[in-house]
């Protein structure tokens, strides 16, 4: 248990949560881990999903197919990340995507239903988890609102360039969790053409890149 919440304890939903009562926490959440081999399938889309997943290491690709099979990259998530906490606060049983590890991974499954509600003591750190649980939501909201912001832009290299300013986060350099395939159709652009434009950018002097390290010039 102390493993787990080393790890634990770096994700914001258990910010402020001793590990005195972590414990307690993991009995009335009624949690199991589970490890992964890279790309197998964690979640199906279409399965039922009432859980929150904590990521222990590892990370996941959250992936959505369309109706003539072209999957799109929504998001990829590493340890001390979680998932599935919007679908199962929004009683979206039947999850609309695909959860896969991106890397061999394990991760911790915690119930939502007995997360969302008091226990019977309606204890301090139980109160800490849901408040917890509400912020993450609403950051899983502005990111929502980040990609809409990116897909709104009409080309590849303004599409390319909002995601590197919210990428950096105001630093010069920075290292995007993406390999370019994976940027491509996280931006939904054409790969070669996403390719040809990113070679284009460094040749003009707008930015720098080594593989996934960018610098904004």
């Amino acid at each position: 248990m102390k493993k787990i919440f080393e790890i634990a304890k770096n994700s914001p939903l258990f910010h402020g949560i001793a590990f005195s009562d972590f414990g307690r926490i993991l009995d009335c959440l009624m949690t199991r881990t589970a490890d992964y081999k890279k790309d197998e399938i964690v979640l199906l889309a279409g399965n039922w999903v009432n859980f929150v997943g904590l990521i222990l290491s590892g990370g996941v690709k959250i992936v959505k197919e369309d109706d003539g099979g072209n999957i799109t990259l929504v998001n990829k998530l590493f340890a001390p990340e979680i998932f599935g906490e919007v679908f199962a606060c929004a009683e979206i049983f039947h999850s609309p995507v695909t959860v896969q590890a991106a890397e061999d991974s394990e991760i911790l499954f915690m119930d939502f239903g007995k997360m969302a509600s008091s226990c019977t003591n309606a204890c301090d750190c139980h109160k800490r988890l849901i408040k917890n649980m509400l912020n993450s939501l609403a950051q899983k909201n502005l990111s929502l609102n980040q990609k809409i912001d990116i897909l709104s832009k009409r080309t590849t290299r303004d599409k390319l360039l909002c995601f590197f300013e919210y990428q950096r986060g105001g630093a010069k350099k920075f290292v995007i969790p993406f390999n370019r395939e994976e940027l491509a159709d996280f931006i939904c652009v054409d790969r070669s053409a996403m390719s040809r434009e990113l070679h284009k950018m460094q040749n003009e002097g707008i930015i720098k890149f080594n593989k996934n390290t960018f610098e904004i010039l």
